[in-house]
């Protein structure tokens, strides 16, 4: 009995850290298409600029979360990456279809996206 109070205190530890990073992952990134955004308006940055930005930032931010979360974790540290990787890009997917910009996810290449950040948090945790 003891012993599945521990794994189930685990497991809620578990799912605590990973909420928290996906949550940190989400302010990272709008920080950083902030400052995207401040300076396509202050240099006049061109399209193509931005569209490799946008990406960076993408693999960046899961890169630094599936690093912290195999650091943390210690075990099965590329699944918990990939596992962050991934649901950062369903819940941007599933925010952009709300938000009515079907195109932004559809036309940026869906599949793509989902391997740069499921990627992107997979060699995060490999690396930790």
């Amino acid at each position: 009995m003891r012993r599945q109070l521990l794994n189930q205190e685990e497991r809620n530890g578990r799912a605590l850290l990973l909420l928290g990073l996906l949550v940190f992952a989400y302010v990272l990134t709008g920080l950083l298409l902030f400052g995207l955004a401040y300076l396509l308006y202050k240099f006049r940055l061109d399209e193509k600029i931005v569209n490799i930005s946008v990406i960076v930032i993408y693999v960046l931010v899961n890169f630094l979360t599936g690093f912290i979360a195999g650091k943390r974790l210690k075990v099965k540290k590329f699944l918990w990456g990939f596992v962050l990787g991934s649901a950062y890009f369903l819940i941007l997917a599933l925010v952009s279809f709300v938000a009515g910009q079907q195109e932004a996810v559809i036309g940026s290449h869906l599949v793509t996206t989902y391997l740069l950040c499921a990627g992107g948090g997979m060699l995060g945790g490999m690396v930790s």
